[in-house]
């Protein structure tokens, strides 16, 4: 599949039409954007199941703003619509796989209970973080 460029226009619809979408933030000025796009196609070709794409922050200011993006290139994994992985610098290709297949192996179920048990704790003020109530 090629890799698909995501504007504010499509970014939902493509993040809740997928379920699994690895995503590029990128400028055409920066140098290790342009060394890591070689690299991010290659896993693209080698995971053809999975969504690739890219943001282009200069095109789409917008969208980088939301997702507070400061240093590129940054890539995000998105999974069942949760933002599993975020990181900025350019991966090496072995990196890249390897992340790709812990991304996979996630239980995203677990993932989700993890989420829900986070929030529900920052919003009881009263209790410790990982106290279990009586």
């Amino acid at each position: 599949m090629a890799t698909v460029e995501l504007t504010k226009e499509n970014f939902d619809q493509t993040v809740s039409e997928n379920p699994f979408v690895l995503i590029d933030f990128w400028a055409g000025w920066c140098r290790p954007c342009l060394q890591f796009a070689p690299v991010f196609e290659r896993a693209s070709q080698a995971h053809p199941d999975l969504v690739f794409a890219k943001v282009d922050t200069e095109a789409q200011q917008e969208l980088a703003g939301a997702f507070q993006i400061t240093s590129i290139p940054t890539l995000m994994i998105v999974r069942d619509q949760v933002a599993i992985f975020a990181q900025p610098g350019a991966l090496p290709e072995a990196a890249l796989t390897d992340l790709i297949g812990q991304a996979r192996a996630l239980d995203m179920d677990e993932v989700r209970a993890k989420i829900a048990a986070g929030q529900q704790a920052a919003g009881e003020s009263g209790s410790e973080p990982g106290t279990p109530e009586a």
